[in-house]
């Protein structure tokens, strides 16, 4: 049975009066509107593009019907209990709003894999994995509502298994819901977000099935220091469970980290984050954290263009 630690039930209560409050801020503060591309809208005072402002947190923007994203993110992951662990996952999507509130964005992935084992065989792999569409809706906006809030679905198909990079057929979906609101108009945003993923894998060298499935919740808060410049941080805690549906508690973990975001010109944009896991913990294994199931530090880097 996983031992809770006392830090992480306080994370969680935390996190919850925190998602709590985040939200009855998010309920009242005023709104603003949006005209203009995302590169050129948070390079524009009086505009906003909430989008890509918090790193693996995201905001409930999509873009505006006519801009057409190529959007390239890279995700680097490292620190693993036993051994030397680094995957590098990076994907390719063009992201065209078909709607003011309907947004299709089909993609290809690659990865790398660096992965040893004490006493065992160095896996050094890397190439072209597969591929994803994420479809995105509004169902508020928060220029017009009381918050953003957007649904966003991603299905997609893999050729190698994330944990360990072999080769293997996988298939898996995110469900996200992703609500903002700008606390203090044009200056300081808020995002909370609240995942379900779920995937099968089948190993290639021995045909075995694996099922999993994980639920996060994040929040986070960007400021802009200058037009094209957002500071801000995020706290993200994750539980990872096997089976498709939640089935039985594999591990959870928490994170924390600074996030960054600049506009490049007028049509482009970056930005990035690293979180390091800061308190969790593996069912069936001592440790303040859980390196089985989760990484040590996670950091991701994006970069768009609109046109």
């Amino acid at each position: 049975m996983l031992r809770t630690s006392a830090l992480c039930r306080s994370l969680v209560s935390g996190a919850m009066l925190c998602g709590v409050a985040v939200l009855f801020v998010l309920a009242t503060a005023p709104a603003l509107a949006q005209s203009l591309p995302t590169a050129a809208e948070n390079l524009t005072p009086g505009d906003l593009d909430s989008e890509h402002l918090f790193g693996f947190t995201e905001g409930s923007d999509l873009g505006v019907p006519g801009e057409v994203e190529l959007e390239w993110e890279t995700s680097g992951r490292f620190g693993k209990r036993l051994g030397r662990f680094l995957a590098i996952d990076s994907g390719l999507a063009l992201k065209v709003p078909l709607t003011s509130n309907f947004r299709l964005a089909p993609g290809i992935t690659f990865n790398a894999y660096d992965i040893g084992v004490p006493d065992g065989p160095v896996r050094t792999t890397g190439g072209f994995n597969g591929g994803f569409i994420e479809t995105r809706l509004r169902l508020l906006d928060r220029r017009d509502a009381l918050f953003g809030l957007t649904l966003n679905v991603v299905p997609g198909y893999g050729t190698v298994d994330g944990g360990s990079g072999a080769p293997a057929r996988s298939f898996g979906t995110e469900i996200g819901l992703l609500a903002d609101r700008e606390l203090i108009p044009d200056r300081l945003v808020a995002a909370v977000n609240v995942g379900f993923a779920f995937s099968s894998v089948r190993m290639d060298a021995t045909d075995e099935r694996l099922a999993g499935s994980g639920f996060e919740v994040a929040g986070a808060l960007a400021y802009r220091v200058q037009p094209g410049l957002f500071l801000g941080s995020e706290v993200r805690y994750a539980w990872n469970y096997e089976g498709l549906t939640l089935d039985s508690l594999a591990g959870q973990a928490a994170y924390l980290g600074p996030t960054a975001y600049v506009t490049l010109s007028p049509r482009a944009w970056a930005s990035f984050t690293w979180s390091f896991q800061i308190t969790g913990g593996a069912v069936g294994e001592p440790g303040p954290l859980d390196l089985s199931g989760f990484d040590r530090h996670q950091m991701r880097l994006r970069v768009g263009y609109n046109f």
